[in-house]
């Protein structure tokens, strides 16, 4: 029963045991579904079941009927052909990152919005191509293509360079999107977990250092080729600021002056978010402006700037894959494919909690996998979503992927039709637009400092991320940044801060010992807590901290008992010594007999409960024993092991947690185990745990339970500031705290 007591609380319940109370509150029978049970569900057929997976497998079924075309279509449409102007610009210069020509960036904003639209969950993000990703199908292009000569390329059935950097950008990508879309089907969405937003940041932003030092040959119009992973990014370098001198001015002007501009507005958009009613779309002004003024001008004649040429008319073809990319790229694709579906995830998540929609990781995964497969085969490389076309899309009103289907449409008539209009424009202002859509990650660098004051292992993960992936590349240093992070965790788990518990606040709290001044520890009892799971990789260091934490070792006090009763047996043989009530007695000197010769037998004996039955009176080897005869003094008769916070046991550590138990047992400390979770007990029994010496009865709920009972068995007072009354069949322990008392009453058990 517990009673309100003003702030307080009094509490009247038995001390319990894991068996009494099991004893006193049967568990209720729970029927645990077999693999079959499961099967049985997973192939039953209904019509409910057949319209949830229909809507599942095609989410537009769900919220298209219920579209509010008078409330929301006009938000769409202006949403649409604001994020498609701006899906025009980054197509263009994301292209530049994976070294295709540019009308390819096109195809990569056109294909997958278009399947996006009809399997994805989210209605706010923008799908298309992102920088990060870009640079890392780049970075494939790079590997595998030769842009010195093309009979020395990886590729043998490809006419042209640019030929074989979309046959192999289209092929990495396919291969992303067939990745993504059989984790989707295996149901796997939860892979997301092992990239953490330490990971992430940190990853982005190098990958932002990589997209910076491979736009410097457009920047500076260099003949650069590039240079193969790992340490590519030093190459690349190197090669930029060796041709220096050969710089283009025209071209670094031009790309300086939209860098400032670009930084400029975005600067004042983010600042006064709150009151422009949308975005300035400086990426579309700039653009425009610097396409006519390179036009009147005749910059490509008169400055010999590199400008975009023609753009093309219609779709290609689908691309002919071959099978040696394929063999080629597969870690990097796999890399690909996760790297755009966390990020993609990330943001589509946030947009959901913010507006109050669910949406579907494993659902998520396929409408990318489907998105990519189709962007891949005509052409197009890989696509997730960009943050800052994700938030004009919804900044502008966006309410559905109505407007990211408007914004393709957009795309698709600059494809067929208007194209030739950015003919004139500059590379070196595409380069410097994707510059300009890096602030934000680039600001990332800012969370190191947050992130050593918030947690150490995070930060740590931040920089490891950021150095391997730039130093080894993006595939590569991401593989490295998920094997760090998840070191971390072993390394957490494995090392787990164990402390010493004690009461606090005269209540039935306990603490550790070391951080509180008004604490309370019953003599002879030791409170040891582990605020980790136990397995075969920890269980080592648990023992050692529990050793360290008790200040003896129970196998070392076991084994010189067992030796000092071997002399005793035999000084008592020859009459050497001799057994009062109150002492020994010793008829010799000293001793002839070695520690070499009482050591002849077998150690395993020594390990054994010490076995004073045939003598003739009982050892208490806290007191003063034979010269000769040394015996380390334990002042400590009971141990609690608080398990609340350890979440499992493999059978590795149980097996050595038995012996510790034991060690302990046999020399007369009694161990009790608090806190231990549900099912645990049954895990104990099925794995045959107990026995003569570890019994069930060592179980109960709470630590103070275990206290409480060990008081009662130990017929001791708790101190003389905590005074015991005996009241039968009841004991009343009375903390008082400030004014009003706090009791704890609890019977015998």
């Amino acid at each position: 029963m517990v009673e309100p007591v003003g702030n307080q609380y009094v509490v009247a319940r038995p001390v319990y045991s894991e068996n009494a109370f099991g004893e006193e509150h049967k568990k209720v029978h729970r029927y645990h579904k077999t693999f079959l049970d499961h099967l049985r569900v997973c192939f039953r057929c209904s019509p409910e079941k057949a319209k949830k997976i229909a809507t599942g497998l095609l989410p537009i079924t769900s919220w298209l009927p219920e579209y509010r075309f008078k409330e929301w279509l006009l938000s769409d449409i202006v949403s649409g052909i604001s994020t498609g102007l701006v899906a025009v610009l980054q197509g263009l210069a994301f292209a530049l990152l994976v070294y295709v020509p540019p009308r390819y960036g096109l195809y990569a904003a056109f294909y997958p919005v278009i399947i996006y639209f009809f399997f994805g969950t989210s209605r706010h993000i923008s799908v298309g191509p992102f920088p990060v990703l870009s640079i890392m199908v780049g970075e494939v292009v790079m590997n595998l293509v030769d842009e010195g000569t093309s009979t020395n390329s990886t590729l043998t059935n490809s006419s042209t360079v640019d030929e074989q950097k979309v046959q192999v950008a289209a092929t990495v990508t396919l291969l992303a999107g067939i990745f993504q879309l059989l984790l989707g089907v295996l149901q796997v969405g939860f892979i997301i977990i092992y990239l953490s937003q330490s990971l992430i940041s940190g990853f982005t932003t190098a990958a932002a250092i990589h997209v910076v030092v491979s736009q410097l040959k457009f920047i500076f119009q260099l003949d650069v080729r590039g240079c193969k992973e790992p340490l590519a990014i030093f190459c690349t370098l190197g090669k930029n600021f060796g041709q220096i001198t050969k710089a283009n001015i025209a071209d670094l002007v031009t790309a300086l002056i939209i860098l400032v501009i670009v930084f400029a507005v975005k600067e004042i958009n983010e600042r006064y978010k709150a009151k422009l009613p949308v975005p300035i779309p400086i990426e579309l002004f700039v653009t425009v402006i610097a396409a006519g003024v390179s036009y009147a001008f005749n910059f490509k004649e008169r400055f010999k700037v590199d400008v975009i040429g023609s753009l093309g008319q219609g779709l290609e073809a689908p691309v002919v894959l071959d099978m040696e990319v394929f063999q080629s790229c597969v870690g990097d694709a796999f890399s690909i494919a996760v790297v755009g579906f966390a990020v993609a995830y990330s943001v589509a998540k946030v947009y959901s909690i913010k507006y109050d929609y669910p949406i579907n990781g494993n659902q998520e995964l396929i409408a990318f996998g489907l998105s990519n497969i189709f962007g891949g085969a005509f052409r197009g490389f890989a696509a997730s979503t960009s943050l800052s076309r994700s938030g004009v899309q919804e900044s502008t009103g966006g309410k559905t992927q109505i407007a990211g289907l408007l914004s393709a449409i957009i795309v698709l008539i600059v494809i067929l039709a208007i194209g030739f209009l950015l003919a004139p424009l500059q590379k070196s202002v595409l380069a410097a637009l994707a510059l300009g859509n890096l602030k934000g990650m680039l600001m990332q660098f800012k969370e190191i400092g947050v992130l050593w004051r918030k947690d150490k292992y995070d930060c740590m993960i931040w920089v490891v991320t950021f150095l391997s992936a730039v130093i080894l590349g993006l595939a590569i240093g991401l593989a490295a940044a998920v094997g760090f992070e998840l070191l971390t965790i072993v390394f957490r788990t494995q090392f787990p801060k164990c402390t010493l518990l004690a009461n606090v606040g005269r209540s039935n709290i306990y603490k550790n010992r070391k951080d509180y001044v008004d604490i309370y520890e019953p003599e002879g009892v030791k409170i040891f807590r582990c605020p980790a799971p136990i397995f075969f990789a920890n269980i080592d260091f648990f023992k050692d901290k529990l050793i360290s934490a008790v200040g003896f070792n129970p196998l070392r006090v076991l084994r010189k008992r067992n030796k000092a009763l071997r002399k005793i047996r035999k000084m008592l043989k020859k009459g050497e010594l001799q057994a009062t009530s109150k002492c020994f007695i010793c008829t010799v000197n000293g001793l002839n007999d070695s520690e070499e010769e009482l050591d002849n037998n077998s150690i395993e004996e020594l390990d054994q409960p010490t076995n004073m039955a045939d003598l003739p009176f009982q050892i208490d080897w806290n007191t003063d024993l034979p010269p000769n005869i040394t015996v380390p003094r334990i002042d400590i008769h009971s141990l609690i092991l608080d398990f609340s916070a350890v979440s499992f046991f493999d059978v590795s550590a149980l097996r050595v947690l038995k012996e510790i138990l034991k060690e302990f047992v046999r020399i007369d400390v009694d161990i009790y185990i608090v806190g231990a979770h549900d099912g645990f007990l049954e895990k104990l029994e099925r794995c045959a745990f107990f026995d003569d010496e570890i019994k069930p009865s060592i179980f109960f709920l709470t630590v103070h339970d275990a206290v409480l009972h060990i008081l009662v068995k130990r017929d001791i007072e708790y101190s003389p500031k905590f005074k015991a009354m005996k009241v039968t069949p009841v004991l009343q322990y009375s903390f008082f705290s400030g004014v009003t008392p706090l009791i704890v009453h609890s019977p015998f058990v």
